[in-house]
């Protein structure tokens, strides 16, 4: 694969790729394009707050509302969480049926005799990693 890089002003921003086949790298590209046109917002009461999804330490389901943490806050979704799915980037892992978290903002894990895996983030949230996704979270995580 060959890249040309021209950084300066002058030019329209333009991202052109040839490739024969979709592969780990188009597909990358393909969704770093899509979630920089996608802002997601989270309301406080009704006011909607742009997030930063750096901020976001994880997005939660409680009792049928979707709702994203961040280190201070629990800020309402108005997206279900399987649409908020397509939008993250490889930043997020989706732990169980109802959660999603952020890489970046996990604190530890705790391990217990029975063979469960829980999460805790760094605001202090905790939830526990399924086992249907315990091994794709080993894998993202180098475990």
């Amino acid at each position: 694969m060959k890249l040309t890089l021209h950084i300066g002003t002058g030019h329209e921003e333009e991202v052109i790729v040839y490739a024969d086949c979709e592969n780990e790298i188009t597909r990358a590209v393909k969704k770093l394009f899509d979630c920089s046109n996608t802002p997601l917002f989270g309301y406080r009461d009704e006011i909607a707050v742009a997030l930063n999804l750096s901020d976001v330490h994880c997005f939660s389901v409680e009792n049928n509302h979707v709702f994203a943490y961040t280190q201070n806050e629990k800020l309402r979704m108005k997206q279900r969480l399987y649409q908020i799915e397509t939008i993250l980037t490889d930043q997020f892992v989706k732990i169980n049926q109802s959660c999603i978290v952020n890489i970046a903002k996990i604190d530890r894990f705790d391990a217990s005799i029975t063979g469960t895996l829980s999460v805790r983030m760094q605001n202090g949230y905790k939830e526990y990693v399924s086992r249907r996704n315990l091994k794709s979270v080993k894998e993202r995580l180098g475990l």
